[in-house]
């Protein structure tokens, strides 16, 4: 594709994008959105850092287009960046190379992650010019990169090729703050005055959460239902009042739901499951299950297949769960979990596949083979959330056929439907409150579900929704629209 002169021009900005990197749903995000967007005519590009992790298959043909120095305070790092025509339309990704920085074995979790990722924002910032892209909007994402919008308002807006550019600054998570010491300013190339003034002064310390919300021209978030809920105290993790302040200046807090790669991720296709399917031959579906409970060691039967992949931390609804452990496996159900986390929660389903090996298989690991192999094999996909911001794996499960169950908050209430017996209308199983109780009811309906004609409704209804980026890209686009016209 040719983009046209006047096509909108938009840089997101990403510490993850899948499949070169990702630990989460920034990742597919990253991913996903900017194809989408190129495909009804954006020219998106996509800035990332080059880390060590990602393999050489993606970088064979990455070409090496410019090298500069970027500037911290004292400190002097080059930055090399590597451009990739990832969808045969022209360049679109661009890969930043500082070994000092990225050549590690992680993407976050180490001391100096406040310089990194200033550096990687500020690099891509500098790039622009640099490759000759004047885009219209520079799209940072989280924390990672909110000293983005200070830097291009503060620093950059002076330089003639950054003079038209605008800003907006993407929440995945408000709980992940980016929140340090007031002394990092200096070393980021800011000063006090960020401080003492209140502009990322937070609670003593420096949030670059807060740059990013106070300083880009929109803020977004990835579901409609969160952009409201992080306006109230209960979802607000102290910044709510500086949300609520932020929404009657811009206007509005955008929320857009995410969609997923349906191509990518069809049943019908999908070489990385044991039997494809569709809704004409759900007997397929059982296949699957039949073969995962084989590969798991557990019984192979008809007994509804339970899962979880999820980053095991609170967030998740795993306090409720623990709650409950026992009597949901005094029924005849198997549990299937597939991540890592905190400890307490590693061994608590450690302790469970211990005291019930035939029915709990607990995988303290990330494998995204297995991942897909349970979309496709479990009947039942747990997202009991404390909260979520959007949540993409409740898409990939009703793609499969895997029936959400979730409480309705954030993304969770935006695109699951609880079934409705009477009607026939409905996706998945949903209950309002964070309580145990709560979630043992909703365990109760999907069980009763399973064992009535209703079941196979259930599924076809899950697996015939409309979870691609169709609808979400031309949400952006007029989102995009609207930041360039606007102040």
């Amino acid at each position: 594709m040719a983009f046209d002169k006047k096509a909108l021009k938009i840089l997101l900005v990403s510490t993850e994008v899948n499949p070169y990197s990702k630990s989460g749903g920034l990742g597919d995000v990253a991913g996903s959105l900017p194809k989408a967007l190129r495909d009804i005519g954006v020219d998106m590009r996509v800035a990332l850092p080059k880390y060590k992790s990602i393999p050489e298959k993606y970088l064979t043909d990455a070409r090496k287009t410019s090298e500069f120095t970027v500037y911290l305070s004292w400190r002097a790092q080059n930055a090399a960046v590597y451009a990739l025509d990832s969808f045969g339309d022209g360049d679109s990704v661009y890969f930043i190379e500082n070994d000092f920085y990225f050549s590690r074995d992680n993407f976050y979790g180490y001391g100096d992650d406040f310089e990194r990722f200033a550096f990687f924002t500020k690099a891509s910032l500098e790039m622009l010019s640099q490759i000759d892209f004047q885009a219209d909007i520079v799209h940072f994402n989280d924390w990672h990169t909110g000293l983005g919008p200070t830097y291009l308002r503060d620093v950059y807006k002076g330089f003639t090729y950054y003079s038209k550019t605008k800003s907006l600054f993407t929440i995945h998570n408000l709980h992940y703050q980016g929140v340090f010491g007031r002394d990092v300013l200096w070393s980021v190339g800011l000063n006090d005055g960020y401080y003492i003034g209140g502009d990322l002064e937070f609670y003593g310390n420096i949030s670059y959460l807060k740059a990013g919300i106070l300083h880009a021209n929109a803020v977004s978030t990835v579901s409609k239902t969160y952009a409201d809920e992080i306006q109230t105290p209960s979802y607000g993790y102290g910044m709510d009042g500086l949300l609520r302040n932020r929404a009657a200046d811009i206007g509005k807090i955008y929320g857009i739901t995410n969609g997923i790669d349906v191509e990518g991720n069809n049943p019908a296709t999908d070489p990385r499951i044991f039997v494809n399917f569709d809704t004409g031959s759900l007997e397929n579906k059982r296949m699957n299950k039949y073969r995962l409970q084989e590969e798991l060691g557990l019984p192979v039967g008809k007994m509804p297949m339970f899962s979880m992949i999820t980053r095991l931390v609170e967030q998740k609804g795993l306090d409720i769960l623990s709650v409950i452990m026992d009597e949901l496996l005094s029924m005849d159900v198997q549990l299937v979990v597939l991540g890592t986390g905190e400890g307490r929660y590693e061994n608590m389903f450690k302790h469970y596949a211990w005291r019930y090996p035939d029915k709990v298989s607990a995988n303290i690991r990330f494998s995204a083979d297995l991942a897909q192999q349970l979309y496709a094999a479990s009947d039942i996909f747990m997202m009991p959330s404390v909260y979520e911001p959007c949540g993409l794996g409740q898409l990939f499960a009703m793609r499969y056929g895997t029936i959400p169950l979730v409480r309705k908050t954030g993304g969770l209430a935006d695109t699951v439907t609880h079934y409705n017996r009477e009607t026939g209308q409905g996706n998945g199983i949903a209950f309002e409150d964070y309580v145990a109780s709560g979630l043992m009811w909703a365990i109760r309906q999907a069980l009763e579900l399973y064992n009535s004609p209703d079941w196979d409704v259930l599924i076809k209804n899950a697996m015939t929704g409309n979870y691609s980026w169709h609808d979400a890209a031309k949400e952006y686009v007029d989102m995009y629209e609207e930041i360039k016209k606007g102040k």
